[in-house]
């Protein structure tokens, strides 16, 4: 069945006359007199009695009302949805590194669900990488990871900037000496894990190359084992602002050329082409890419 179809059923009940549907949807009469008999062809059954003024419903066409409006009203509030007249609505599938999840997303998705109280919010977290991955099958329609998107046909946008620092168990004057970093384990995410791309990068700027590094599921786990005394992490500064108190760890910034060669990395909102976005994606990338546009 044809939507066009069952929109003229519909005018046809609405209004009581072929002639009159005809004039309510711009077309002519005999328009609308092969439409209603081509839905009766296709059900089987006789939708109207022509013979009465008005228009009567036989009992098959009685049944077939509701349901050929709900599939109108089902059409024409997808079509608003897209066209931007209607709230968006739906579910939409975020990706985050783990500390932008902790550290970013909870006012912004706050932001995000008083606005659009309908959009059912799905988030998964993990390394960039792995995120990459997740976006490349379409189980994800956005993902926030560390660097620019490396599909071409990927649109991306930097949204914040994080600096990293040393995160140590006891206060740190200066960046520890090549002997104590080369003997100490440092903690972090698994394979893929931007940031443990720049711990490589940190020792190796110190001329080792044995790195020594120990993979942790969780946010909490890391920064717990490193209070324990269990090694040497890197995170971002902002994140340790509200950390740092509840696990008594300390934070060293990282001495010149390396905070600027390593410790700033660009956090980037990640997703296919715009052409192929929903209402959700869109109004998440607005509360996103605005502020950083603007910053």
């Amino acid at each position: 069945m044809q939507l066009k179809s069952l929109r003229i059923f519909d005018a046809v009940c609405d209004t009581g006359s072929f002639g009159a549907a005809a004039q309510r949807l711009h077309t002519v009469q005999s328009n609308v007199t092969a439409h209603i008999k081509k839905l009766e062809d296709e059900l089987g059954v006789q939708l109207m009695e022509r013979s009465s003024t008005p228009v009567r419903l036989t009992p098959a066409g009685h049944t077939l009302l509701p349901h050929a409006q709900r599939l109108l009203q089902t059409h024409d509030a997808t079509c608003a949805l897209f066209a931007g007249d209607a709230p968006p609505a739906g579910s939409l599938r975020i990706g985050a590194m783990e500390s932008t999840a902790a550290l970013r997303l909870p006012s912004v998705l706050a932001q995000l669900y008083q606005a659009h109280p309908h959009i059912d919010l799905q988030l998964r977290t993990g390394p960039s990488g792995w995120l990459l991955e997740e976006l490349q099958r379409g189980t994800l329609d956005c993902a926030l990871v560390a660097g620019q998107p490396p599909h071409p046909r990927w649109w991306g946008q930097a949204v914040f900037q994080e600096e990293l620092v040393l995160v140590s168990c006891a206060p740190l004057q200066q960046l520890p000496s090549p002997e104590m970093l080369l003997s100490t384990p440092f903690l972090a995410f698994r394979q893929s894990c931007s940031y443990r791309q720049r711990i490589e990068l940190l020792l190796a700027s110190q001329g080792i190359t044995g790195v020594r590094i120990m993979e942790m599921g969780s946010l909490d786990a890391i920064l717990g084992c490193v209070a324990a005394g269990m090694g040497f992490a890197l995170m971002p500064l902002a994140l340790m602002h509200s950390q740092q108190s509840r696990f008594g760890v300390h934070t060293l910034v990282l001495p010149e050329p390396l905070r600027s060669q390593i410790a700033l990395v660009d956090t980037w909102l990640v997703a296919p082409e715009r052409e192929g976005w929903s209402p959700q994606l869109h109004a998440l990338a607005d509360l996103l890419v605005a502020p950083a546009l603007s910053a």
